[in-house]
């Protein structure tokens, strides 16, 4: 429900154009700890799909199913702008109520604003509102669902008058915890109130729970004073919240329908209800989309329906909803339907059929999104069902997963695989099937109780506690309730629930709350191997990797955590409870390998690698006697290097390769000094810029930089000019709205298109730069002088023509600022991120002081993947040969004119691929700060001849794969 404090209210906001009113909101959301930084470019992703604006001076922004893995906690913060902004869309808005969602709540926030859309002043309030609790009583309201489904129905009952038909539709109520004991005798106390029509109405408001209607027909011909009896409607009101469901009854007799209800059954009685006629066209479609209909598909909902030009109405099939008009955006949001969910369309008169089969055909489609098909037989599965044969892994060759908790494991395996369960679907005695079935979860919380107790770490003690809250959610039982009294068995309803209750979990898009699912099986399986007495499979007694589909926390507890050198599933992310375990308790992990890892036999010896996600089945001689290598040496290694931070990085033989630290802020820089970094190899000036909401002034900038460089002590600091644009707009930099930002104006050429921030930047940075004396400060003429080495370096350069435009900038500032006020020691060089500069690198070689390789972007750009992909990200490898053999031609084009080379992404820090740039000739290797000891130690481990071995040897590989494979092997 939508709860609006004071303090989630922000008054008086004020911003230059919506994109800074949408970093407004995306840093209030951070400052209140709901998300990550990252989040904001969500946000700004969300706008450029499709406006937020929802109506009446009011957007909703909220982030991208990809950016939710920044979102930390639910919640809302509302932005007031009394003077407006112009939203991209042409809208004036006054109010950003801004979400930051896990999953799909944000279709819950629609639905309790859809009120304020139809008020039209609204609009003017908001702007004119002096105080957060104004806004916030404007804003939320408490919406009451007035509970009207096929279970409050009460069809067929064996009654001799209306007095009984009307008790039980307050029992029934009652059944479902909408009424406590006061209703119902409220209801006996009283005579039910002749309508007409055959129809009766029992109501009152005493022990009302949730405003409630249920009608209770006759199983045979019925009379009251002569009169036939249809049913008795049993109305629970509440406030306000019972009226639509009393207006429908009044609609209904207003149809003279009302007839239509005697032996109906549910499905006729809700569409009656909900206004459908017995002469409309009526036609179900399921909605696909993963987030539901959410404002943008409803939207093109909305659309198709305006377009058929008659009216057409749509109602949630599965409860008892009141039917809409199919063309109202607010009343098609406020059904909150989720994925798998059916909508009723119903239409009458001519081309009705046609109109609704141009919805169904919408709705099928995705409503302007990509959906996947909702196959209910595939995704709800009955466990022990038979499935295909899988191909087993080969041996001695790596399998990817996804890397879930670091660290490298050699054992033998233990699958530990789903026990089968056999029981039959149905059985004759409800009551004793619910026995069994309450009785068997009691058990389940006993021994998850037991578990908790001896669980190892707070963490593990906490996710089993959470499990045993879930034995005890009511709505599970009552979901296997439902079954047990339609015939099936404890065991066949009780799995039923879970997995309807598991996959709607999965389907979610947020990938921390889909990954829950996991913890949803575990809960079944436990009560399942009660009900049937079924136990797992005690594990070995000797050291072991642990395969399983998808491990669940009271595994992890049970089994003794000691002899588990590693975790690896077929299925679960890096956030699932599985890796969290793993990484709570120290244990190598990699997750979401896969089926085919349920193949591999017990016994059998596997190399697990947690920091690469892979796993090697049946290791040559070779490839174990590396990986036992790695191992005995990992935590010599990790002390060694801190030991030696401070030393000089040097290969083997000599050879000296820099390594310096990567920064986003310079306030960093002493941490990075004070673990062996030998310089900043890349300071990413950005943030400076994206951390104030208006561009920072000269003197701002020059005191930034001027930290870092105190800091640095006469090491060198490589500042990377504004790179902005793409995933990184700024609030105060509008620019237009670009089909794909990523090859358009970013880095250097959209950094030349405002001339005057590129020259303060550049100016702020040499006299940043100007050498100090010993105290640090400016010296006075006769003192000696501290130089600052400065190197600046422009990102995304395309060609010399960019690097050129720049340079006449800083030669003239140069010529401008007095000597002893700015920089002498300077480097002006480019960033190789984009294929053509590092393909062109010779004629930049003739004019540039330096390169540094961004290989991030670079694979990004050279394989055409994006690196944050969910599916081909971990394609994205820089150890690409293509990517190789453009770091090797800039080299080769630098060397030749005495210029220097860098990298620094996130290759520069891979282990494995330390020696081949090194071999390639690279002379900086710039990483995160806490690598900058691991990677001196790894320089210190081979020699230069054997570099240019490792160098030429993954150059003559086809594929990343390949390279990775031939280089474990050596």
């Amino acid at each position: 429900m939508l709860t609006l404090s004071p303090d989630d209210i922000l008054l008086d906001c004020h911003a230059d154009d919506w994109r800074a009113a949408l970093d407004s909101a995306a840093e209030t959301l951070q400052r209140s700890g709901l998300v990550t930084a990252g989040y904001r470019d969500g946000l700004h992703a969300r706008e450029a799909q499709s406006s937020t604006y929802l109506g009446n001076a009011i957007a909703i922004p909220h982030g991208t199913p990809e950016s939710r893995e920044h979102v930390r906690a639910t919640g809302v913060r509302v932005l007031q702008f009394p003077r407006g902004i112009d939203w991209h869309d042409g809208h004036r808005v006054h109010a950003l109520v801004t979400i930051a969602a896990q999953s799909d709540e944000h279709l819950d926030i629609l639905r309790q604003l859809t009120h304020v859309l139809d008020d039209d002043s609204v609009a003017g309030r908001l702007a004119q509102a002096t105080s957060a609790g104004e806004i916030a009583s404007l804003l939320s309201k408490a919406v009451v669902e007035a509970r009207l489904d096929a279970d409050t129905l009460c069809l067929g009952f064996p009654a001799r008058d209306v007095r009984e038909l009307a008790l039980a539709g307050a029992a029934r109520l009652r059944q479902l915890d909408c009424v406590a004991g006061g209703f119902v005798a409220a209801v006996a106390e009283g005579a039910p109130l002749r309508l007409g029509q055959g129809l009766w109405l029992a109501t009152s408001d005493r022990g009302v729970e949730t405003p409630a209607l249920s009608l209770a027909t006759p199983d045979r011909a019925l009379a009251e004073n002569d009169e036939p009896v249809t049913g008795v409607f049993c109305l629970a009101a509440r406030g306000d919240a019972h009226r639509g469901l009393l207006e429908r009854i009044l609609a209904l007799l207003e149809s003279g329908q009302a007839g239509e209800l005697k032996g109906a059954d549910a499905a006729t009685v809700l569409g009656r209800l909900s206004g459908e006629s017995a002469g409309a066209h009526t036609r179900l479609a399921r909605i696909l989309n993963a987030h539901g209909l959410h404002a943008r598909p409803a939207k093109q909902l909305v659309q198709v329906a305006r377009a058929q030009g008659i009216a057409i109405r749509v109602r949630l099939a599965e409860g008892g909803g009141e039917a809409v008009p199919a063309t109202s955006l607010t009343k098609v949001i406020g059904l909150g339907a989720r994925r798998g969910q059916q909508l009723a369309f119903s239409a009458e008169g001519e081309g009705a059929e046609a109109a609704l089969e141009a919805l169904d055909h919408a709705v099928a489609e995705g409503l302007g999104e990509q959906v996947l098909p909702f196959d209910e037989s595939r995704e709800r599965l009955v466990p022990g069902r038979a499935a295909a044969p899988l191909t087993p892994l080969p041996a001695d060759l790596p399998h990817p997963g996804v890397a879930a908790s670091p660290g490298l494991a050699i054992a033998p395996a233990f699958v530990l695989r789903t026990p089968r369960f056999d029981y039959p679907d149905r059985a004759a005695d409800p009551a004793a099937e619910r026995r069994r079935l309450e009785q068997a979860i009691h058990e389940g919380a006993a021994q998850l109780e037991a578990l908790v107790q001896q669980a190892r770490g707070g963490e593990v003690a906490q996710i089993l506690s959470m499990h045993e809250e879930m034995l005890n959610d009511p709505e599970l039982l009552e979901a296997a309730g439902e079954g047990i009294r339609d015939g099936r068995s404890a065991e066949a309803a009780w799995w039923d629930a879970i997995e309807t209750a598991a996959h709607a979990q999965e389907m979610l898009a947020d990938r921390l709350l889909a990954e829950r699912a996991a913890d949803l099986r575990d809960v079944g399986r436990r009560v399942l191997g009660v009900l049937c007495r079924v136990e797992l499979p005690s594990p070995p007694d000797h050291p072991y990797i642990l395969i399983t589909d998808d491990i669940g926390p009271s595994d992890v507890a049970r089994l003794d955590t000691a002899r588990v050198r590693g975790l690896l599933t077929a299925r679960g992310g890096a956030t699932a409870h599985s890796a969290i375990l793993a990484r709570a308790l120290g244990i190598p992990a990699v997750v979401g390998a896969g089926e085919r890892v349920l193949t591999l036999e017990n016994g059998s010896e596997l190399i697990l690698d947690g920091e690469r996600g892979r796993v090697v089945p049946a290791p040559s001689a070779e490839r174990r006697a590396a990986a036992e290598q790695r191992l005995v040496e990992r935590e010599r290694r990790a002390a060694e290097a801190w030991e030696a931070r401070f030393g000089e990085a040097r290969t083997r033989c000599g050879h000296r390769v820099e390594v310096a630290a990567n920064l986003g802020n310079t306030a960093h820089a002493a941490d990075a000094v004070a673990r062996g970094a030998e310089g900043i190899g890349l300071l990413r000036t950005e943030f400076l810029f994206m951390a104030h909401a208006r561009e920072p002034d000269l003197d701002t900038q020059v005191g930034e930089y001027r930290e870092a460089l105190d800091a640095l002590d006469g090491r060198p600091l490589v500042a990377r000019t504004l790179d902005v644009g793409g995933d990184k707009p700024l609030p105060y930099w509008p620019m237009p709205k670009e089909d794909n930002p990523f090859l358009g104006l970013r880095g250097i050429r959209l950094a030349l298109t405002r001339p005057e921030v590129l020259e303060t930047q550049l100016r702020a940075l040499l006299m940043a730069a100007a050498p100090a004396d010993e105290s640090g400060t400016a010296p006075a003429a006769g003192v000696n002088k501290k130089t600052r080495p400065l190197r600046i370096m422009l990102p995304m350069v395309k060609d010399v023509g960019e690097f050129r435009a720049a340079r006449a900038i800083v030669d003239r500032l140069l010529a401008e600022i007095p000597e002893a006020e700015r920089a002498t020691d300077l480097q002006l060089g480019v960033m190789v991120e984009v294929p053509s500069s590092a393909l062109l690198a010779a004629s930049l070689a003739d004019e540039v002081d330096f390169f540094s390789v961004g290989t991030n972007d670079l694979t990004q750009y050279t394989l055409a993947i994006d690196r944050d992909h969910p599916e081909l990200s971990a394609q994205a490898d820089g150890l690409h040969p293509a990517v190789l053999r453009l770091i090797e031609m800039t080299v080769a084009a630098a060397h030749a004119r005495g210029k220097w080379v860098g990298v620094c992404g996130e290759l520069a820090s891979d282990a494995t691929a330390v020696p081949v740039l090194v071999g390639l000739g690279v002379d900086e290797l710039s990483v995160s700060a806490r690598q900058v000891p691991l990677v001196k130690a790894r320089l210190r481990e081979f020699d230069l001849a054997e570099a240019r071995d490792q160098a030429a040897l993954a150059l003559a590989q086809a594929t990343s794969e390949a390279v990775r494979d031939a280089l474990e092997v050596r």
